[in-house]
């Protein structure tokens, strides 16, 4: 599990592709690496990925097809910078909220300003999905745990401070870029759980009538 607090922006210093997906080869920094073994998990951009080598600086990840065309991952190149976000331990403080690494779609970036006095970042999201996402409620945009600030039925804004722009790769997106979206778990099983009670009550309360 993931805080949504992201550590670092990082480079790839690799794309390969393989039969059936691609191996990516990010770049760590040395506090980065601090105990990271083979097949711990490490959030990648949102995405929940495996360590799968080290070598040096160097950590690879392997992301199947299924995971790049459910995700962003397949916009980057080398040298691109990615979020990176290390699993968290239980005795760490959480700053933003219980993050998977299980994006559940991508949303479209409709309009973006990186200006200090006001930034933030518009998007559309498919509207399956934007049933779960509430104004001041949470929401994890490419592994950034973010608090959602407008909302114009599936068309979402949130408010971006300086330190975010800093931390994370937002200021390198531009309007038609897809972002990864993972909505609160929590919101997700209320509103379902709503929906189906509803469902099943209100066509005996009609057939009362």
């Amino acid at each position: 599990m993931y805080t949504g607090i992201v550590q670092a922006v990082r480079p790839l210093a690799d794309i390969a592709a393989y039969n059936g997906g691609k191996t990516f080869t990010v770049s760590f920094t040395d506090d980065l690496l601090d105990g990271l073994k083979l097949g711990a998990s490490v959030n990648i951009e949102g995405v929940c990925l495996s360590v799968t080598g080290i070598s040096g600086n160097n950590v690879t990840f392997d992301a199947m097809n299924a995971t790049l065309e459910r995700t962003n991952l397949e916009r980057f190149s080398a040298g691109d910078g990615v979020n990176l976000e290390r699993s968290a331990k239980m005795t760490d403080e959480n700053g933003g909220h219980v993050i998977a690494g299980h994006v559940a779609t991508t949303a479209v970036v409709e309009e973006i300003s990186t200006a200090e006095e006001k930034a933030f970042i518009r998007f559309r999201v498919p509207e399956d999905w934007a049933k779960y996402i509430f104004a001041r409620g949470f929401l994890a945009v490419n592994g950034c745990s973010l608090t959602v600030a407008e909302v114009d039925d599936n068309l979402f804004t949130i408010n971006l401070i300086p330190e975010t722009l800093r931390q994370t790769t937002f200021a390198h997106y531009k309007p038609g870029d897809r972002l990864n979206i993972e909505v609160d778990h929590q919101t997700m099983v209320l509103v379902d759980v709503i929906e189906r009670t509803v469902s099943r009550v209100l066509p005996g309360l009609v057939a009362g009538r």
